[in-house]
């Protein structure tokens, strides 16, 4: 059966201070933030009820805000208590969670600073990122590459970010693929459209340096996992033709949590003992269960 489309759905969501019926939530179509993309946002998990690493989203979104030039006008522990009630207020007891927040339609035009900074947080049901991932996905090279930090805000979960994935994903798509991987301007391997790469070779977990794309919290739960378990892990820059050399690897995301990868353009590889070890250590983790 095909998903309900997300305006037209049961439920409440949080915006600006009041819950309001699910197809209400709306916004003008002369909003500053579609026009000119002056918006963040986090996409968290929860858990069994809790949602995962949540004052880091929370901290994270206000960072972001502060990068766009704006404050959000609802502090941590307001996010924190918004969050968990929406939460709770959904009936699900794992979901994902999307906080975000955004410049208004008070004035159009590049330069909008007095605007209202609107505030919202929905919670729904989201399965696997990407359908029997444990087979392990394929992605293609993505033809745009991650700009320069001098460029852009790359420490910022802004929307602006996300069209050069958008359309690297599209492009994966229309061939036949899951995902792309991009570069960056140096022509280094970065991530793909909307997760955080590692690769296996001899025992050891390669990942690029996050210097022009976001650090994921995930990706950091994954190298402390990693590293719990006494594996190297090397944050370091990466080259395409390095690719051939590696036997596992995985994305990472709040959406994508760990997912196996089986080819990159033509590069075969098999999700092996690592792969399993890590995802069942992120998901007892995740659980608050015990992990070695």
């Amino acid at each position: 059966m095909a998903e309900a489309p997300y305006h037209d759905r049961d439920g409440t969501i949080w915006l600006n201070g009041v819950f309001v019926p699910w197809r209400e939530a709306k916004i003008h179509v002369l909003t500053h933030a579609l026009h000119y993309a002056s918006l963040v946002f986090e996409g968290e998990r929860a858990y069994d009820g809790a949602i995962f690493r949540s004052r880091e989203h929370s901290e994270r979104l206000h960072k972001s805000a502060r990068l766009m030039g704006f404050e959000i006008p609802y502090g941590v522990d307001e996010l924190e208590r918004v969050k968990a009630e929406t939460l709770e207020k959904s009936g699900l007891s794992s979901a994902y969670v999307r906080a975000f927040a955004w410049r208004g339609s008070e004035k159009m035009g590049v330069s909008a600073k007095d605007n209202r900074i609107n505030v919202s947080v929905a919670c729904w049901h989201w399965g696997d990122y990407f359908p029997d991932k444990m087979k392990g996905i394929r992605l293609m090279m993505a033809p745009w590459a991650r700009p320069a930090p001098h460029t852009a805000p790359c420490e910022a979960k802004a929307a602006g970010l996300y069209m050069i994935c958008t359309l690297s994903k599209h492009a994966a798509e229309n061939c036949g693929f899951q995902d792309a991987l991009m570069l960056d301007w140096r022509g280094q391997v970065a991530e793909a459209t909307g997760a955080n790469i590692f690769f296996v070779r001899d025992g050891v977990i390669h990942t690029p340096y996050p210097d022009c794309f976001l650090n994921g919290l995930t990706r950091q739960t994954v190298i402390e996992l990693a590293r719990r378990r006494g594996i190297e892990v090397v944050e370091r820059a990466i080259w395409p033709n390095e690719l051939a050399n590696f036997t596992e690897v995985w994305l990472t995301g709040s959406a994508a949590e760990i997912t196996p990868v089986s080819e990159i353009a033509g590069m075969t590889y098999k999700p092996g003992a690592m792969t399993e070890m890590l995802m069942a250590d992120f998901s007892a983790h995740v659980r608050r269960k015990n992990v070695a």
